[in-house]
């Protein structure tokens, strides 16, 4: 499944990019689609650079300026992005509420830089007076406004909260540039500089229905966290989803991750439960080709025979062995480089010299996997020979593998069919 987001730089007074604009795009050319529900955009735009992409490649390290609507300002999931990351822009048609302020005053808290777009002086009230300590950067839209008004405008920001940087956008000429440089402003985004750029890429086809079992799952409040790490590990989406999450989190980022069950328990039940509702309403609609469920149950069987193989030889660290498995093909299910799609994971280093297949202490067991997948006799019996397992038992893991694979998509379409 393709996806699609715009990225425009913005600029500093000495022309170098210190930050970029993520904007809303649902197909390869760079315009806003007519009609978009303003909070499914920004989910969009908050999964695709944050979970599917990834962000650290998508911004090369500088933050991202991303609109909020009222709704998704005010939801508590913004709490666990990583605010180094993320400037948050409080659209223009945003009624400030006392409530509002008060949820602004907690994001800065938590250390987040606030921008208000497209402000104008006809918009302000005694509300923005009281919420503009809060405030990091005001943007004004060159196109919309006089050079009169801007200037009305700063002079009026300026005598109340004269620590808050300007930001000139929709800067077409290079007169227009000039003049916001001798007026004061400090950043500068427009056509004059770049056109956004329009960012493609491959996401794995998520399993909607899985989304909706889980939430059923986590409205328990004694929920099962290994059945729905087990659950979880089934769907390699959902199991990249959560990965580039806990990557994206300021205070999990340094955390290696061995297991689908410990980063639950680092992100938490309740965390979960957000996410994967915000993934089940974005992820409605999907499409899933034969090549894609091809790959799909390849990643399945090599995880699970790299767990059998781990557990029959005594390992306690089998479940880094299923993530082994697991992620050996990911290159292939998102037709990006194996080597940046790890850096953007937050695994052991066991983990990911493994999966870029270097010589490892796992690396044997996920070449065995990949032989069995594929039938590669020769590879096998040498392989298994080395690792001191039986025939027999090589025979035994390959069934219950496929038995296994075969039960995961069979249980899907059943699911699809139901519509439950």
């Amino acid at each position: 499944m393709e996806i699609f987001i715009g990225k425009q730089p913005i600029f500093n007074e000495h022309e170098i990019i210190v930050s970029y604009e993520l904007l809303y795009r649902n197909k390869n050319k760079n315009q806003i689609p007519s009609k978009f529900d303003g909070n499914l955009a920004t989910v969009d735009v908050l999964i695709n650079s944050f979970l599917s992409i990834g962000i650290n490649e998508l911004s090369k390290g500088k933050p991202v300026f991303i609109n909020f609507t009222e709704e998704l300002l005010m939801a508590d999931f913004l709490d666990h992005f990583s605010p180094d990351n993320l400037v948050i822009e409080i659209l223009e048609d945003i009624v400030i509420t006392e409530a509002i302020i008060q949820r602004v005053r907690e994001l800065k808290g938590l250390g987040y830089r606030i921008a208000l777009d497209d402000f104008t002086l006809d918009l302000f009230t005694g509300m923005h007076e009281r919420l503009l300590p809060s405030i990091d950067y005001i943007k004004v839209d060159f196109m919309l406004t006089t050079v009169e008004e801007r200037q009305q405008l700063k002079d009026k920001i300026m005598q109340l909260a004269p620590m808050i940087k300007f930001l000139a956008e929709k800067v077409e000429t290079r007169e227009e540039y000039k003049e916001a440089l001798d007026a004061g402003y400090v950043l500068f985004q427009g056509y004059f500089f770049q056109q956004p750029q329009i960012i493609s890429s491959k996401e794995i086809p998520p399993n909607t229905l899985q989304y909706f079992r889980l939430l059923t799952l986590l409205k328990d409040e004694e929920a099962d966290v290994y059945e729905i790490s087990e659950m979880i590990e089934c769907d390699i989406a959902l199991t990249y989803k959560l990965l580039h999450l806990i990557n994206s989190s300021d205070s999990r980022g340094r955390t290696k991750i061995r297991s689908i069950h410990q980063a639950i328990m680092l992100l938490g039940l309740t965390e979960l439960q957000k996410w994967i509702y915000l993934l089940a309403v974005r992820d409605a609609k999907h499409t899933e080709t034969d090549v894609f469920s091809e790959l799909l149950q390849i990643s399945l069987f090599r995880a699970k025979v790299c767990e059998q193989i781990a557990r029959m030889k005594g390992l306690r660290n089998y479940s880094e062995y299923f993530l082994v498995g697991m992620f050996s093909n990911i290159d292939s299910l998102l037709q990006r480089p194996l080597d940046k799609i790890m850096q953007q994971l937050p695994f052991s280093e066991d983990i990911i010299h493994t999966v870029l297949y270097q010589n490892t202490k796992m690396a044997p067991i996920l070449q065995l996997s990949i032989a069995l997948n594929s039938l590669d006799w020769e590879l096998i019996s040498t392989l298994s020979h080395e690792l001191d397992i039986p025939s027999d038992q090589i025979d035994l893991i390959y069934y219950n593998t496929l038995d296994w694979v075969q039960l995961i998509f069979e249980e899907r379409k059943k699911l699809e069919h139901s519509g439950l």
